[in-house]
């Protein structure tokens, strides 16, 4: 039997001119990025980016500017990054939207199986109580001798001496 006919075997890898990419590395790395953008750090960064920009492009001297009033080049790079920040963002939210899934049915499951053990314990009590309902407790015992000796003093009492000699 020719070996790429058999079903024990795995198939080898075809070659593929599109890239190659681990789809959970990329996620984790748009995850940072998001996480990063959300920060006070950034914020601060790009601030001291763009005041740097715009002051070193309105007051060095002519001929060391690269970015002239309108600042046309530092707007390309902010549309640039806020056009690559925006998906990354998008799947860091999918990717925790998954996990959040994923959490509810575990939480779900979980709560159904402490109903389900509480209306078991519940059932548990109840037989328990209905079985102490039927056992003689002490305080019924103690009622119980305490009524047999009295009848018993009053039997004494009521038969004549010759018959208890």
């Amino acid at each position: 039997m020719a070996r790429h006919n058999r079903l024990d075997t795995p198939r080898e890898a075809r070659r593929s001119l599109r890239p190659n990419y681990d789809p959970e590395a990329f996620g984790r790395l748009s995850e940072r990025f998001a996480r990063f953008l959300g920060t006070a750090r950034f914020l601060v960064y790009m601030t001291v980016f763009v005041l740097f920009w715009v002051t070193w492009n309105s007051l060095a001297p002519r001929d060391l500017r690269f970015d002239d009033y309108p600042f046309i080049f530092l707007t390309l790079i902010l549309s640039l990054q806020a056009s690559y920040a925006a998906p990354l963002i998008l799947l860091a939210q999918n990717r925790q939207a998954d996990r959040d899934r994923i959490q509810f049915n575990e939480d779900r499951a979980r709560n159904e199986r402490t109903i389900a053990d509480t209306e078991y314990l519940t059932r548990e009590l109840a037989s328990l109580r209905i079985s102490l309902g039927e056992v003689a407790t002490r305080d019924f015992m103690r009622s119980e001798l305490s009524d047999l000796r009295k009848e018993l003093a009053e039997d004494l009492r009521s038969k004549p001496k010759s018959d208890t000699e």
